[in-house]
């Protein structure tokens, strides 16, 4: 099974943070047809071939992806996606 993990330093407020996240979520529900529903302080990304977690603890972001063997042909884009996304939105 491929995939990838993406992480990044916080110093933004958890509740700013919390809203970046959902905004990410809503995202690739849109994007991708994934669902995604919250667990704490992190939030599980599921769908067709991809199974994936995104959560936030001590000053790091930290997503994680697997996808199964036909999604794997998307991962460079839904990496870039991701990494664009916490670029843009955590600080």
């Amino acid at each position: 099974m491929a995939g990838f993990r993406v992480s990044k330093p916080y110093t933004m407020p958890v509740e700013e943070l919390r809203e970046a996240a959902q905004g990410l979520a809503a995202t690739l529900e849109q994007q991708h047809g994934v669902k995604a529903r919250w667990q704490g302080d992190s939030v599980r990304i599921k769908g067709a071939g991809v199974d994936g977690e995104l959560s936030f603890e001590g000053g790091v972001v930290d997503v994680s992806v697997r996808l199964g063997l036909l999604a794997s042909a998307f991962k460079g884009v839904l990496e870039n996606e991701v990494r664009r996304y916490l670029d843009e939105y955590i600080t």
